[in-house]
């Protein structure tokens, strides 16, 4: 899909999410033709002309002062992550660097391994922005497991995994929570990186794989992705609810640490404790179909 065509269809369904009402203004009558704002309405809430928001939201932001831009964020109610998207569409159209130089992944550090592996209480892992698993530590490749088919395997990507696999299904409890982040969270790297090539032909697979993907994608959904709680049923530990920490590594231009946590004393927390056990035991030496797993240091992926 054109640049053009993802700034069109995000900024229509922006419009449609906003009611006159809540926009401050009076609705004329009952029997209007768009479930939301009209573009005239927009175009008057953002302070620029007609014709100047009709050429906007056809996808023509090449050009748009960052002024406009907030000026149309503003009419349109975006939360962070959607006006974040927004500049990045821009950037795209305008074909302009984004927010932050992407350089290709190499070897990831030996002092940022180190700090993964050390991290032993906690399940954690470095992802890209298109959910490739890169690195985890023990705990995390303990908790993630039914996301590795191939035992062998040092990586994963998650969406793949969560949706085209039966085990990706049985992973995550909340279902339509679950897909909504990471469509999410990809249409948000879509607009980031929308010549990475890798990425593109991830969406194209799901879009055409998976039904569920293709619906959640259409609705142009972004989100950041920094903390929260996130359930999981694991088929040895069964299931449990941990809060999560995201933490973006500025060395790394592209990658996140994410790490996971529940609070003493709690269910989760003797969940997290059975896990440990369970990725101490003779079930990661390759039995029951399961990922071998390190018992010290951290697996990663060198691309």
């Amino acid at each position: 899909m054109s640049t053009e065509s993802d700034i069109r269809e995000f900024l229509a369904s922006r419009r449609a999410k906003i009611t006159p009402q809540q926009a401050g203004l009076p609705a004329y009558g009952g029997n209007r033709r768009v479930p939301g704002l009209r573009r005239e309405e927009v175009a008057l809430l953002a302070g620029v002309s007609v014709d100047y928001y009709v050429r906007l939201e056809r996808g023509h932001l090449a050009g748009a002062s960052e002024e406009v831009l907030d000026a149309v964020a503003n009419a349109l109610q975006l939360d962070d992550a959607e006006r974040a998207h927004l500049f990045d569409l821009a950037r795209a159209a305008a074909k302009r660097p984004t927010r932050r130089t992407r350089r290709p992944v190499g070897a990831l550090p030996d002092s940022v391994l180190r700090v993964l592996a050390s991290m032993t209480d906690s399940p954690a892992f470095i992802r890209n922005g298109r959910l490739d698993i890169l690195a985890t530590n023990t705990l995390g490749r303990a908790l993630y497991a039914p996301l590795f088919p191939d035992p062998a395997a040092k990586t994963t990507n998650i969406a793949r995994a969560q949706f085209l696999t039966a085990a990706g299904r049985d992973f995550f409890p909340d279902w339509e929570i679950s897909v909504n982040t990471t469509v999410a969270l990809l249409r948000t790297e879509a607009g980031r990186a929308p010549h990475d090539t890798e990425l593109t032909g991830l969406i194209g697979e799901l879009v055409t794989r998976n039904e569920e993907f293709r619906t959640a994608w259409a609705k142009h959904n972004v989100r950041l992705h920094h903390t929260g709680r996130k359930a999981f049923h694991h088929p040895a530990v069964g299931t449990l609810t941990l809060d999560f920490d995201a933490m973006e590594l500025p060395a790394q231009p592209g990658l996140t640490l994410t790490a996971y946590t529940a609070a003493p004393g709690t269910p989760d927390h003797d969940a997290l404790q059975l896990l440990a056990t369970w990725a101490a035991t003779e079930h990661l030496s390759g039995a029951d179909g399961l990922p071998a797993m390190p018992s010290t240091d951290a697996t990663s992926h060198r691309q």
